[in-house]
């Protein structure tokens, strides 16, 4: 019969370095937290890790307005070129956008701090893709949080470009 003093004493199985592989580093570490062995982990990593998570919420949010505002501003700079995927962009990130906030309600306070972020680059990436200077889009985001959450855009209201009236009025 196996001495359970001598298994207790037995030297702890070598762990994964958090630097050589980051995956397997967190399964054990995932494990040890578990098996309520908070002494064995490597918390100054962890903490590290977590940190990064809410980075990445924050990322998430500060992204889908990003794509949101530039497809608003191509809408209303080239309103001759506007399409059903920008109407479907649009709305795929204001879904994003309210999920990001239903998960992490504690993000709500820096909404404003993602949008500033975000129109700095919707702003750019518009002016790319329309081929008009930056100079054609506001310094600061022109639009209210009513606007970038319920402003409704819809192809109905102009007619897309090269579209033919079928409807015999001039």
């Amino acid at each position: 019969m196996a001495d359970p003093v001598a298994k207790e004493r037995a030297p702890a199985k070598k762990r994964t370095r958090y630097e050589e592989d980051l995956y397997s580093w967190v399964q054990e570490q995932v494990a040890l937290l578990r098996a309520g062995r908070v002494n064995e982990i490597d918390a100054a990593n962890i903490a590290e890790e977590l940190s990064d998570v809410g980075l990445s919420e924050f990322d998430k949010l500060e992204s889908a307005l990003r794509v949101l505002l530039m497809h608003m501003l191509k809408w209303d700079q080239q309103p001759e070129f506007r399409t059903r995927s920008w109407v479907f962009s649009i709305l795929e990130q204001r879904q994003r956008y309210a999920k990001v906030l239903r998960k992490n309600p504690g993000l709500k306070p820096r909404r404003g701090e993602a949008l500033i972020d975000a129109y700095k680059s919707a702003r750019r990436w518009a002016a790319e893709e329309t081929n008009l200077s930056l100079g054609e889009f506001p310094d600061e985001c022109p639009y209210s949080w009513d606007d970038i959450l319920q402003r409704p855009f819809e192809l109905d209201s102009v007619q897309r470009a090269g579209e033919k009236d079928t409807s015999g009025s001039q």
